[in-house]
């Protein structure tokens, strides 16, 4: 499976899975993309991605040529990619592990809905609990308001961890 999460706003789009990758598909996953990009009137700047002999030169040339500039992760080192790497935990735990595939077109299927899902339903606490394809909420610009919420800490671990909530 390939896969690219905008780190952004950490849309996912799943671009394609197949039993056997070469350097070929991997090169017109590439092109693909760059034309998804256009059509939606998007650019990227930056593309992490690792050292995997998957990527042939074409596939760097190709984003190259859309004015993407490819990063290489550096080696054991899954924390610098570490939104992507989450992603692909939770997609194995709460998908992957839990869905008999019967074949690829059944496989592309359930990657789409679990894309879908992850894009439209599933809250992401770390973006103000705001789904990737649905607008921020507002900010709060009215001072007397912000002096009354009434937001409590409780510490865990002996201070290591704090807990925060709006007491009612």
């Amino acid at each position: 499976m390939l896969a690219v999460i905008e780190h952004a706003n950490h849309r996912i789009r799943v671009l394609g899975a197949t039993a056997h990758p070469t350097a070929s598909w991997v090169a017109q996953v590439a092109r693909n993309l760059v034309m998804d990009l256009e059509d939606e009137g998007r650019h990227a700047r930056f593309l992490i991605r690792d050292h995997d002999g998957k990527f042939p030169a074409l596939f760097d040339s190709v984003l190259a040529d859309a004015g993407v500039r490819v990063v290489l992760s550096g080696i054991r080192i899954p924390r610098m990619n570490v939104i992507m790497e989450r992603w692909i935990c939770s997609c194995r735990r709460e998908l992957l592990d839990r869905t008999l595939i019967w074949n690829q077109q059944h496989l592309l299927h359930a990657l789409r809905q679990y894309e879908q899902s992850y894009n439209t339903h599933r809250p992401h606490q770390g973006i103000a609990n705001a789904r990737p394809l649905q607008p921020l909420p507002q900010p709060t610009t009215d001072q007397a308001a912000i002096t009354r919420l009434d937001i409590r800490r409780r510490q865990r671990l002996g201070g290591i961890l704090n807990e925060y909530h709006h007491a009612v």
